[in-house]
């Protein structure tokens, strides 16, 4: 299996530096659902180097920043699935970002304890919901716009 986030179509990426990358997830669990990715092939947080951690971090600021103005989300569930007992599918470590708001589910409580329970995912085998969650093109352009700066920018260099 070719690597989707090692080599990604343009049609996913919001924002790209020299170690991370911003992408659009192609299963959303809610619109403007983004993944923030190493360049670099790894699969573990292990394997990352203390750079690529520390850019991981501020590309998870970003993103939240970034949808935080587009699309004004109430709050965020942000994590990684690390292993495949872990339910990681892509073997390359990748942190969800997943915007939420007030109501958009009936029982948000137990955030990332949910994980653990033996439940089947209803956004992956309900097409019809991921592909609801998608963003149609004026908002991703609006997102990719608001992406126009690079991460260093973040803290105040130039």
């Amino acid at each position: 299996m070719e690597c989707p986030f090692c080599n990604p179509s343009d049609e996913v990426i919001l924002y790209e530096d020299g170690l991370i990358r911003i992408l659009l997830d192609s299963y959303p669990a809610s619109r403007g659902h983004l993944l923030v990715v190493p360049k670099r092939h790894v699969e573990s947080w292990e394997e990352l180097t203390e750079e690529e951690k520390t850019a991981l971090v501020k590309g998870i600021e970003l993103a939240m920043k970034k949808l935080r103005e587009v699309l004004k989300p109430d709050a965020f569930n942000v994590g990684m699935n690390l292993g495949s007992a872990a339910g990681q599918t892509v073997p390359h470590l990748h942190v969800h970002v997943i915007p939420r708001w007030e109501g958009d589910c009936a029982h948000p409580r137990g955030g990332v304890r949910k994980a653990v329970l033996d439940l089947e995912d209803e956004n992956l085998s309900m097409r019809g919901r991921w592909e609801g969650n998608r963003l149609n093109k004026g908002e991703i352009e609006r997102l990719r716009g608001a992406f126009n700066r690079p991460l260093h920018a973040l803290e105040g260099e130039t």
